[in-house]
């Protein structure tokens, strides 16, 4: 295996972070709730935790600007523009499984 710094380390998981938030922004087809009932984490878990990062890096960041840093727009407008009622069948899946959220 090939001896990477953590410097390196942290390079490359961001640089994977920054992929993955613009493959979920060009992915307006994947709902939140399908996200959650197949891994266990949706958009708002990433702007959640990226929150938290910010605040305990000492940067005082709201809910809606971490999740304007996910989503690439207000959550509210991301909402009107992409999400579709959830389907009894995925309520269902939801509440079915054993989650922290």
């Amino acid at each position: 295996m090939t001896n990477i710094t953590d410097a390196q380390r942290q390079t490359y998981e961001a640089a994977a972070f920054r992929r993955l938030v613009e493959h979920l922004r060009n992915r307006t087809d994947v709902q939140n709730i399908d996200m959650m009932n197949l891994t266990g984490f949706c958009r708002n878990c990433l702007s959640n935790w990226f929150q938290e990062a910010a605040n305990a890096d000492g940067t005082e960041l709201t809910k809606d600007e971490a999740r304007a840093e996910i989503y690439g727009m207000p959550y509210e407008e991301w909402r009107e523009k992409h999400q579709t009622p959830a389907s009894p069948a995925q309520l269902d899946a939801f509440s079915s499984r054993k989650s922290d959220h």
